[in-house]
């Protein structure tokens, strides 16, 4: 039997090397084709792939498992689960394939794109502009056809040209800026407050007028520290929390 292959990541010494696969793992978990093979290649084969030991694999498919992502069995092998539940905790951690795996998983509408003035209270992050390329999409559960987040993405006007609309509804913008426009990303900043749900946010995610949600923006940062991209994301409060993971050592 043919095993899935996971994509490829580039590690990141000073974080959690588990947290990190398990990330990359459940990306390429939850963006696979229907076509693809449940099965998983062997701990060993996925270290190798990694370029981990086996006990930290071990660590990263548990992190899985319990998610419901997966299932182990003995002599038989792991595998994806069919029926796998897409769109989970707002989870926070310094990777760019942590973010990217955040982000994935959803069945994603563009509605719609071009130029726009740089919003009032993003105007810090953009001193040098008075126009950004702007995105605007609509996320929904893949099995249930359910609005859970919509996000709008404002973004430095010289790269709107190498971005095709197409990817949007592929892949995150991260994804995107990082591996199509081939930009260098340096830092995501995340920030997460609670709001209440306005007129278009509530019509969007099918929400009652002032019903809770989470309120998220993220920054990413090119490697001369300039501001590429503003992410805001709004996130329906009864499908989604908040979760931080901070490493001690």
């Amino acid at each position: 039997m043919t095993s899935f292959a996971p994509d490829s990541i580039v590690l990141n010494r000073k974080l959690p090397l588990w947290y990190q696969v398990s990330q990359s793992l459940r990306a390429s978990i939850l963006g696979r084709s229907p076509r693809d093979p449940l099965r998983l290649p062997t701990e060993e084969q996925l270290a190798g792939h990694y370029g981990v030991s086996v006990l930290t694999m071990r660590q990263a498919l548990k992190e899985l498992e319990d998610e419901g992502l997966i299932s182990r069995h003995r002599r038989r092998g792991t595998f994806i689960e069919p029926g796998i539940q897409r769109g989970a905790p707002v989870r926070l951690l310094g990777s760019v394939d942590a973010i990217v795996a955040q982000q994935s998983g959803m069945t994603t509408e563009l509605l719609d794109h071009g130029t726009a003035p740089v919003p009032a209270e993003l105007a810090d992050h953009f001193p040098d502009l008075e126009e950004v390329a702007a995105y605007h999409r609509l996320r929904s559960d893949e099995k249930t056809g359910e609005p859970t987040n919509h996000a709008r993405n404002y973004v430095r006007p010289e790269l709107a040209g190498r971005i095709a609309p197409e990817d949007l509804v592929r892949w995150p913008m991260t994804k995107v800026l990082r591996d199509v426009v081939g930009a260098g990303i340096s830092r995501i900043t995340d920030t997460v407050e609670a709001r209440l749900a306005d007129p278009e946010t509530a019509r969007l995610l099918q929400v009652p007028l002032l019903s809770p949600i989470l309120h998220y923006t993220g920054v990413t940062y090119d490697t001369a520290g300039r501001p590429l991209d503003v992410a805001v994301i709004h996130y329906r409060g009864d499908r989604f929390s908040f979760t931080v993971t901070l490493d001690a050592t």
